[in-house]
């Protein structure tokens, strides 16, 4: 059995990226691992033209990819949340699933999980619930395929103000989210492996998609 990641952040070796392959190795089956920034995958045209060959008629990766997630026997999805809501590359992606729903229903019963990577820490009630919107978006595809979702894992991430350096923005990120007073260096760099609930979680739904294909 073989256990598709797909990851839609466009940072190198991102957060993202290590907590979808952490559930991808918890699994102990075969896995394949996909960073969307490597292929050129359009949105859904609504033109149906994928009705009777369960085939997209534009000639782009999103053909390569849905054959991928058809073959697999499983799938997880990793995305992150600019604007509050999930990134275009992952949309973009799920979008062109589209033409395995078709007659065959190709993602049928499979087990599924999301990974979301969220700037915005949880409780703040100042700003949109972004990880949970995003885990959402992500879970009612999977829902709508007639997927088995098994659970998400939610990540405290970056905002790309930490990078930026200019400290004088009215439109700061960290000041926005931590409060006027907020720097880089008081609210440090968040990453997967120093949160031990989101390390925890990710290899839990790599364990729950593994118990699924057994079932």
């Amino acid at each position: 059995m073989k256990v598709l990641g797909v990851s839609g952040s466009p940072i190198k070796n991102s957060n993202t990226d290590r907590a979808v392959k952490s559930a991808l190795n918890a699994t102990g089956l075969e896995t394949e691992f996909i960073k969307l920034t490597d292929y050129s995958v359009s949105p859904c045209k609504a033109c149906l033209g994928c009705v009777k060959t369960n085939v997209c008629v534009q000639k782009d990766d999103g053909i390569l990819l849905a054959e991928k997630a058809k073959k697999a026997d499983a799938l997880i999805i990793g995305a992150y949340t600019p604007y509050s809501s999930i990134d275009s590359r992952t949309k973009a992606f799920i979008e062109r699933l589209y033409p395995l729903r078709h007659r065959k229903g190709y993602m049928v019963g499979k087990p599924g999980g999301a990974v979301v990577t969220n700037s915005v820490p949880a409780g703040n009630e100042a700003l949109p619930p972004a990880g949970d919107l995003t885990a959402n978006a992500i879970m009612y595809y999977m829902m709508e395929e007639g997927m088995n979702f098994v659970g998400s894992v939610k990540i405290l991430g970056n905002v790309p103000c930490v990078k930026c350096g200019e400290p004088d923005c009215k439109l700061s990120g960290l000041k926005m989210i931590f409060g006027p007073e907020a720097t880089t260096d008081s609210v440090g760099i968040h990453t997967y492996e120093d949160q031990p609930l989101a390390t925890d979680s990710a290899r839990e739904l790599g364990r729950k998609i593994a118990e699924a294909l057994k079932a």
